[in-house]
Parts: C-alpha cells; sequence; structure tokens
C-alpha cells in the first residue's frame, strides 16, 4: 500500500471490525499508530526525522484478538510486517538467536514484497520472452548451412570458379528465403495455438536453474547471521550456475520460464534500496508473548530465568533506534512501529524492566470476552467459526444449519466453562463445536445419508450439558 491510499482510522477500525469482536480501544491505538506512519511521510522534511512512532504493548488474556488484530494489521498495512515470538530469543552469549534477527527477518520479507510488486509490472514482458523460447524449442531456429556445394552443373559440364560461385549464391539465396517464409508462417501459426492454449499438454524439454537452497542450508550454523553474508548466495554461484533439464507440459513450461525472464528483468539493486527504505520508514515488528521474558514477581534469577532480563536489554536499542547490519546493508531502526502483546497471567507489566517499559508508551488493555461477545464471534465475522463449519459440510453436499437458540447456548457454556475453568478467550469455541459436532464430521458422508442437518438448543444441551457441568471432564474434554 502506498502513502497515497494509505487507510485513515476509522477505515482501519472498521475493516479489523469484518475479523475481530470488541476491543475498541485496541483497534483505536493501532490505527492511528498507522495512519501516523502517513502523516509523519507527508510531515515537512525538516521534521520528518524528529517524529518517532509511539510504540504500543496490548495487554490481556489469552484469546481475546491480540494476535488476530497482528495479523490483520499486516495484510491492511501493505508495509513490511513480521510478527515475532519474544520468547525464541535469547540473551547475547547464550545458544538460539539475538534480537537483530528479527530486523534482518523483516528485510528478507521487504525485499519479496518489492521484488513481486516488481514481476508484476514486469509480467507481460516476461511473458512474450517465455513464449519465444518456448517457439524456439518447437520449431528450432534453421541451422546455418555449410558445405561446399559441386561446381558441376545439371548438364554435367564443368564450369568457371566465377559463373560456379553466383549460381551457388542464387540458388542458395532462393532457398533460404523459402525456408525463411515457411519457418515465420509456421512460428506464427503455432503462436496462436500457444496463445489458444491448444498446445498446453504438449510436452516439452526445457533448462532450468537447479535449486541448491536445500543442499546448502548446512552452510548457515547458528550466529552466521550476524555477518550479514548470505552463504547460500555465496556458495551457490562457486562453478557457475548449474542447470538441468526437465521434460514438462507446455503450460508448466511457460509459467517457469515466464518467471526466469522476470528475474532477468528486475534491478535487484533497486529492489533491495526500495526495500530497506521501506523497512526504515514504515517498517512494523509484533513481538507476541513479551510477558514471557519479563521476570516474575519475588523470582529468582535462576534456570530459565537466567536470560530473561538479557533478552530485555537487547531489546532496548532495537526499540529505542539503532543500526543493525543485514545481508543487504546497514537499517536504522529509529522509525520502525513497535507493538508488543502478552497475556501477563503471572508476571506484570510492571515487572519488565523500567527501559523497556518507557519504550512502550501507549498501554491498551484488552477486554475479557463476554457471552454476547462469544455469539458475536460466532456468527458476525467474515471468517466466523460457524460459517468454516458450513463450508466444510457444503464441501460434502451436506448442509448444515444452526438455530439462534443453539448458537446462545453454545456462547452460554463457553463463557461459562472460562469462567470456572481456564480462561482461553475465543479458542474456547473451537473446543466447544469440536465436541458437540464430532458425530456428524465423523458420520459424513458414510454413516449419514442426509444432506441437510440442523443444530438446535436440545442438540447442543443434549451433547455438552454433561460434560459442562462436570469440572473434572471440563479440564480435560473443554
Amino acid at each position: 500500500m502506498s502513502i497515497n491510499n494509505e487507510l485513515t482510522p476509522h477505515e482501519v477500525v472498521a475493516e479489523l471490525d469484518r475479523y475481530v469482536i470488541g476491543q475498541k480501544e485496541a483497534k483505536k491505538s493501532v490505527a492511528i499508530a498507522l495512519r501516523n506512519r502517513w502523516r509523519r511521510l507527508n510531515a515537512p522534511a525538516d521534521m520528518r526525522e524528529e517524529i518517532v512512532p509511539n510504540n504500543i504493548i496490548m495487554i490481556g488474556p489469552t484469546g481475546v484478538g491480540k494476535t488476530e488484530i497482528a495479523r490483520r494489521l499486516a495484510k491492511l498495512s501493505g508495509a513490511p510486517f513480521i510478527k515475532v515470538e519474544a520468547t525464541k530469543f535469547t540473551e547475547v552469549g547464550y545458544v538460539g538467536r539475538d534480537v537483530d534477527s528479527m530486523i534482518r527477518d523483516l528485510c528478507d520479507i521487504a525485499i519479496t514484497i518489492v521484488q513481486d510488486e516488481h514481476t508484476v509490472s514486469v509480467q507481460d514482458r516476461a511473458r512474450e520472452l517465455a513464449d519465444e523460447r518456448v517457439l524456439d524449442i518447437l520449431i528450432p531456429p534453421a541451422a546455418t548451412s555449410s558445405g561446399i556445394r559441386s561446381s558441376i552443373t545439371p548438364a554435367g559440364a564443368p564450369t568457371s570458379p566465377v559463373a560456379s560461385q553466383a549460381t551457388e549464391r542464387d540458388t542458395a539465396s532462393q532457398d533460404t528465403s523459402d525456408e525463411d517464409s515457411l519457418r515465420q508462417r509456421t512460428r506464427e501459426k503455432f503462436k496462436r495455438m500457444l496463445e489458444n492454449g491448444d498446445l498446453d499438454t504438449r510436452e516439452v524439454e526445457i533448462e532450468v536453474a537447479s535449486d541448491q537452497s536445500s543442499m546448502l542450508q548446512v552452510f548457515g550454523p547458528m550466529g552466521m547471521e550476524e555477518m550479514g553474508v548470505n552463504l547460500q548466495d555465496l556458495f551457490g554461484n562457486m562453478g557457475g550456475k548449474q542447470r538441468k533439464k526437465r521434460r514438462v507440459p507446455v503450460q508448466e513450461a511457460r509459467e517457469i520460464l515466464t518467471a526466469e525472464e522476470a528475474q532477468k528483468l528486475i534491478d535487484m539493486d533497486k529492489v533491495t534500496k526500495l526495500a530497506l527504505e521501506r523497512v526504515q520508514q514504515s517498517g512494523i515488528v509484533f513481538i507476541d508473548e513479551i510477558d514471557k521474558v519479563a521476570a516474575r514477581s519475588g523470582g529468582g534469577k535462576s534456570g530459565p530465568d537466567v536470560s530473561r532480563e538479557g533478552v530485555q536489554r537487547d531489546l532496548l536499542p532495537i526499540v529505542e533506534g539503532s543500526s543493525v547490519m543485514t545481508k543487504y546493508g546497514m537499517v536504522k531502526t529509529d522509525h520502525i512501529l513497535f507493538i508488543a502483546s502478552g497475556a501477563f497471567h503471572v508476571a506484570k507489566p510492571s515487572d519488565l524492566i523500567p527501559e523497556l517499559q518507557g519504550r512502550f508508551p501507549i498501554r491498551v488493555e484488552l477486554d475479557s470476552l463476554t457471552e454476547d461477545d462469544f455469539f458475536q464471534i460466532l456468527t458476525v465475522p467474515k471468517n466466523a467459526l460457524l460459517k468454516q463449519y458450513i463450508s466444510l459440510m457444503a464441501s460434502e453436499g451436506v448442509t448444515v444449519a444452526f438455530e439462534d437458540e443453539a448458537v446462545r447456548e453454545v456462547a452460554s457454556m463457553a463463557a461459562a466453562v472460562n469462567e470456572e475453568v481456564e480462561n482461553i478467550g475465543a479458542r474456547r469455541l473451537h473446543t466447544i463445536l469440536t465436541t458437540l459436532l464430532e458425530d456428524l464430521l465423523f458420520d459424513v458422508p458414510d454413516a449419514m445419508r442426509e444432506d441437510s442437518f440442523v443444530v438446535d438448543r436440545k442438540m447442543v444441551t443434549e451433547k455438552l450439558a454433561g460434560v459442562v457441568q462436570n469440572r473434572d471432564l471440563s479440564q480435560y474434554i473443554l
């Protein structure tokens, strides 16, 4: 998404409402932060570098929409976006990935985005060149004639060398002209057939680049990424690019060759420059499970807790603004937006080191889901669970309908189990619906011959009431 057609805050919230129920404050904060990227890029040049993003930390129980907001935000923003788990990082000096790797991964994503955009822009030209290569395979170019013609006339009488050469040139010129004309007409005919798809099933033999990534993966040990070296390129270019022959249908050959030609037409230096600019100006990093690297209140500094504070210290310069070395060049993180989230069941936000708390000035608390929220989650979003099950059954030719009373009962049971056993938010609906529809999913299509099925309140009660009321069963089944 370019800065000229950036969504307004109200439009961002409206889009998020299609997939995430409730959590107005979180959506509002994210929408403002997203719009501020556009505002900064359009601010006066002397102030542009001074405006820094206000990082956000989202606090709320699991299953209330924190990660879903991040996923949808990635698609809305059109900017380089990466979601990382804070638990995957370790303090420098320990075995594991360091926090700088999130910026390197963000650069890889940006390169892919920009490269795809450039590929689309040269697609037509690449398709033309690929078609020419396919035609060259189907109708090989004329080989240059060689050899010396006999200097004997048709009557068998010898002629002078000068007269013989002139006769040969005239005859060869006429033959070549006829061959070229015939070949051109044949080529035009095959080109029309190629465009119409008449040759799609015909097999041809093409040369493609050999994929060596699987063999070269072993050359990248942990810690090597700090050097900013692309080992696959380094070893892959030794001895030149390897190519292999494949026999494929014409339709597949056109796709493979189009991709190859598109790669030749793309200026990778320009792609890299644009991608790094996007990362630095509009990149977004979503750090999930930030609470898992917070030291527990009153806890000791031993065992798995030993590197938690170290990870926080390593995050500080990245979030505040520093330079990270990547294989594409140096990347400044001053204007990258960081959004953190965590459930904070055991630890509290105040358990984060004070410096890191200060790097996330905007705090948003997400609400626990109510029975009414569960009902809306089941019915309203574009990807609602009930709509997913209806689509699954439709693939078997079975129409499934859910009565409103049944949906209300499922929502009520989800809220009750969350309150009594463990609050896992909307994920509780997955377990309840799987238990409710288990027999239906198993019986279709073998044991069930009907083409329609109705889920009513009576069925919900019979299937789930006993399990919900039995606390011990609820702990293991729901």
